[in-house]
């Protein structure tokens, strides 16, 4: 092992640090993944590791995550616990927004710095907390590569149509226009997909990434052509505590009628909305399907109706259907939105299996069904520790930026 390249895996949310540790020889192995939540407030710990070693859950003091900085050097004091040999070559960033101008990870450099930065209000919630997790990153290992992986950059396929919204063009040219994001997910999905089903990876699939973010994708031969977010992670699919799809003269009443500041609407937005503000009870799916209050279906009820309405735009993007690929927190765990989803949904080719879809197999459609119906589990970490080791492989053979086929 300690020859071996390693690559530490950073995905930063505003109150939450995921990290995983990979070694980055033949392929990427994951070492060890792990999760800090509630940063700031009442922060836990939980993590695992290899073959044989047992997993970690604790409470953490305010002190081991009072920011994104003491919440690293805590996450780093567990690894070097566990893999005291381990010395990470490169570390790999999840960066919720690239703008239109990086469509493939970039190595992080003061000038690519300088641009994220510029970048954070397209994404208010998730930019400044990514570049703050980079910036412990980049103290806490001097000498290592600083690689950025962005949401954003796998729907840079897109065509214009789905991309532009109909302002003035001169907003277009300002990187006012739809970007789409969980691209790091819908990369790992397509590859699952390449490897495991590679003609329903060529043909017209939809991803359902659904969880505390949400959002779906319509790819063809595993490209992005449409998606449901747009300028911000706030449209779309209605989400854990984010409005999702909403219209923007809600906005105007808000100001001018209620009297409400911009921040305090963007903070109702991204905050107190989705599943929350509709249940009054929780932003977690698994409590609301235990719950059975009539505001906690009614959430459901919302959640399930913006799927299926958007699963059918997607479809008419796409000029057809051949898969619908359910993947995230949500969508991995809950055969009931699974199955409210798929339900009456022969018209489009989707025949689900109770039974199948009940067991959690990874083929849950029937074997009649025109188009598939599919479980995946994605991993983000994994794709970002793909992008590390490619970078770290150009430094050892002197190589420049990766092109798209290295994505």
């Amino acid at each position: 092992m300690t020859n071996t390249p390693v690559a530490l895996t950073l995905n930063a949310g505003s109150s939450s640090l995921k990290f995983g540790l990979f070694s980055i020889g033949a392929a990427p192995v994951e070492m060890a993944v792990g999760l800090i939540e509630s940063i700031g407030k009442t922060p836990k710990l939980k993590a695992s590791f290899g073959p044989g070693m047992p997993p970690l859950s604790r409470d953490l003091t305010p002190a081991e995550a009072r920011d994104h900085k003491s919440a690293l050097a805590t996450a780093l004091a567990v690894l070097r616990q566990h893999f005291p040999e381990a010395k990470a070559t490169a570390v790999g960033h999840r960066v919720v927004h690239g703008g239109p101008s990086y469509d493939r990870p970039m190595r992080l450099t003061p000038e690519v710095m300088e641009e994220l930065r510029r970048l954070s209000p397209f994404a208010p919630i998730h930019q400044p907390h990514n570049l703050a997790g980079i910036e412990a990153a980049i103290e806490a290992f001097p000498d290592a590569l600083q690689v950025a992986c962005f949401d954003t950059a796998f729907h840079r396929t897109h065509p214009k149509v789905n991309d532009v919204f109909a302002l003035p063009r001169a907003y277009y040219d300002k990187g006012v226009r739809r970007y789409g994001f969980h691209g790091l997910s819908y990369d790992y999905i397509g590859g699952e997909l390449k490897r495991i089903a590679p003609l329903i990876h060529d043909g017209r699939v939809i991803v359902a990434h659904l969880g505390n973010g949400a959002s779906m994708c319509g790819m063809i031969n595993g490209r992005s052509v449409a998606s449901t977010m747009g300028f911000t992670a706030l449209d779309g699919l209605p989400m854990g505590t984010r409005t999702g799809q909403i219209d923007p003269g809600v906005i105007f009443y808000l100001v001018q009628q209620e009297g409400m500041s911009i921040d305090e609407v963007r903070e109702m937005f991204y905050s107190k909305s989705g599943l929350l503000g509709l249940s009054g009870l929780s932003n977690d799916m698994r409590a609301l399907e235990a719950a059975g209050t009539a505001q906690a279906n009614e959430a459901i009820d919302y959640f399930v109706f913006r799927i299926r309405r958007e699963l059918g735009g997607l479809a008419a993007a796409l000029g057809g259907l051949d898969a619908l690929v359910f993947c995230g927190g949500i969508g991995e765990n809950s055969r009931l939105i699974r199955e409210r989803v798929c339900e009456g949904m022969g018209w489009i080719g989707l025949e689900l299996d109770r039974e199948r879809n009940a067991a959690g197999d990874t083929m849950i459609s029937t074997d009649l069904s025109r188009a598939r119906i599919m479980v995946i589990p994605t991993n983000e970490e994994l794709v970002i520790a793909r992008a590390a080791k490619t970078f770290v492989e150009m430094r050892q053979g002197g190589s420049g930026i990766p092109g798209p086929d290295q994505r």
